[in-house]
């Protein structure tokens, strides 16, 4: 994997299969990674600011480039939407999977602007339930008939979807609690829910280089590079990528990937933007 990377506390490590000999190596310790990832988000408040880490001013920013990235791709992956007569109404069933959803933010402002039905899936129970009160139709403004689905407190490494649901599976700010085996497990997992011509969105914070190990909610931040090679252990191709714009220096980069299960037939976008140095601040 991607050249050496460093934990929370400095700590220097040659290498990511060092570090994941040592965090996850011994029988009994990937259970052990993951349980302290749970009962760290137990501990958080049920609020955008507290899923944001404290930065939940940069909510708006997040949803208006997401919104901008997943817009552009839904027009060339599914032009017939586009034709719609009526805005919410679509020659096309849209489904979502928005993973690591926590109190349905992404879902409330983004997804359901897009999808007729989107399925939430979240580990931590009371970010969960906070997402249902989120949801309720009564409190929503997206157009007629589309809706929060289904509900389901399962983790990402446990999780199967069901063959041929999701035209979009979102994954964001949730695939640095997974370690490599089962990040790569997910995605070949995840491929079977896609419909044909669905793709992934990845959306994560990105290490200069390298990685960085958060070791208290036991998080990784992985670099372009070290993703890039994850992704094609997973049999995935890169459609187009984008980074975020508009978030204080302070926090780490953020790039949007959608991955498709087949090779791209045009040039994949290209990053010009300056990569921030690795700092220990880590959106969740």
């Amino acid at each position: 994997m991607d050249s050496n990377g460093l934990d929370s506390d400095g700590r220097e490590f040659r290498n990511a299969e060092e570090m994941w000999r040592e965090e996850v190596g011994e029988e009994g310790s990937k259970s052990q990674w993951y349980g302290t990832a749970i009962r760290y988000w137990e501990k958080v408040d049920a609020t955008v600011d507290g899923v944001l880490g404290g930065y939940g001013h940069v909510n708006d920013a997040d949803i208006a480039a997401s919104d901008a990235f997943l817009t552009s791709i839904l027009a060339e992956r599914f032009p017939a939407q586009r034709d719609a007569p009526t805005a919410g109404r679509t020659s096309r069933h849209l489904v979502a999977l928005d993973c690591g959803s926590g109190i349905g933010r992404v879902t409330k402002n983004l997804l359901l602007r897009h999808f007729n039905e989107v399925d939430l899936l979240e580990p931590v129970p009371h970010f969960l339930e906070a997402a249902r009160v989120n949801l309720a139709p009564e409190d929503l403004t997206v157009p007629e008939m589309h809706r929060a689905a289904n509900f389901y407190c399962v983790p990402l490494q446990d999780f199967t979807p069901d063959a041929g649901r999701y035209d979009v599976i979102w994954v964001q700010w949730c695939i640095g609690h997974l370690a490599d085996d089962d990040f790569i497990s997910f995605f070949k997992r995840a491929k079977i829910g896609l419909k044909p011509g669905g793709f992934f969105v990845l959306k994560e914070n990105i290490a200069r280089t390298g990685f960085v190990l958060d070791k208290e909610d036991k998080s990784i931040t992985r670099s372009d590079q070290y993703f890039k090679e994850l992704f094609n252990q997973c049999g995935l191709y890169i459609y187009t990528m984008k980074d975020q714009k508009g978030f204080p220096d302070e926090l780490f980069a953020v790039k949007m990937y959608a991955l498709t299960t087949e090779m791209p037939r045009r040039p994949t976008g290209k990053s010009k933007s300056k990569r921030l140095s690795n700092r220990p601040a880590i959106i969740q």
